[in-house]
């Protein structure tokens, strides 16, 4: 073998794992068996794409799984007063958000005639079902008790949903942090209902107002508070790029679920999570 031939070939080391019959592989950590035998397309003839639109959706959903997984932890921290560990949760969550609104794009790679030759075979089943992505709403304070009754027909789904829908949102709690370290938070904000969605309170948008006047007096608010905006910001990212692609998929057509379509998911995009963060940019 020639010198540029042998530099051409890696040898794996000697000390490498090679046998696996009594020894936890790769694939059986990950269960990788199971992973990838869950795609079942259901066009008839078989279509070139379904693959990738399942995939593409199952991906989303462990993101969203995970997701879910840090949000809930950063809202359990919040209420033992560890911010800065919350601030870390939830800028593995913004990173989260950039991968889910990127994946956007290669879903648009399927053309309307492409998208054409499966959607018969979605039947009523749509991302608008995605519990995971509701239980993601719900967490941030977009409640809405009519979206649980959507899942009657899976009862685990439902469950949690119902202990979502009347539990404190994460800005809920992180409200309530605020009137712990003595900012004047509006007593009806702390014990309210909640499950139903936030809405603006403006004397919280003077509290704010303060903190922006002044960021290095409150500098683990305030960036508690950029960082809650940067994940809403995101939000919308993904709901537009949501938009985008449906529009050049199926135009107007009604969704596969029963929705208006393009018309129900571009009305999403006046929906906020944290309002006065919003409003409080006119004070600065």
């Amino acid at each position: 073998m020639s010198g540029d031939d042998a530099r051409s070939v890696r040898e794996i080391e000697e000390g490498v794992q090679r046998d696996f019959s009594a020894a936890m592989s790769y694939g059986d950590y990950l269960g990788l068996e199971q992973l990838l035998s869950a795609q079942h397309p259901r066009s008839e003839p078989a279509q070139h794409d379904e693959l990738l639109f399942i995939i593409q959706h199952q991906t989303s959903e462990l993101w969203l799984k995970l997701m879910l997984h840090e949000l809930r932890s950063a809202r359990a921290l919040l209420t033992t007063d560890e911010l800065a560990p919350a601030l870390k949760r939830l800028a593995r969550v913004k990173r989260i958000q950039e991968v889910l609104t990127d994946q956007w794009s290669v879903l648009a790679t399927l053309t309307p005639s492409e998208y054409a030759e499966i959607r018969p075979f979605l039947a009523t089943s749509s991302g608008f079902q995605s519990w995971q992505y509701r239980a993601v709403e719900f967490l941030l304070g977009n409640k809405n008790a009519d979206m649980v009754k959507v899942f009657d027909h899976d009862e685990e789904a439902r469950t949690l949903l119902a202990g979502l829908l009347v539990e404190p949102s994460l800005y809920d709690e992180f409200l309530r942090y605020l009137a712990r370290r003595g900012y004047a938070v509006p007593a009806e904000l702390l014990d309210r209902d909640f499950t139903q969605p936030y809405r603006e309170n403006d004397e919280l948008v003077d509290t704010f107002a303060s903190v922006y006047a002044q960021p290095s007096e409150h500098w683990g608010v305030y960036e508690t508070c950029e960082e809650l905006v940067d994940l809403e910001d995101n939000f919308q990212q993904w709901r537009f790029r949501h938009l985008q692609v449906v529009t050049r998929t199926i135009g107007h057509k009604k969704g596969t679920g029963g929705s208006s379509g393009v018309d129900f998911l571009r009305r999403a995009l006046d929906l906020t999570f944290f309002p006065e963060l919003y409003s409080v940019r006119a004070r600065v």
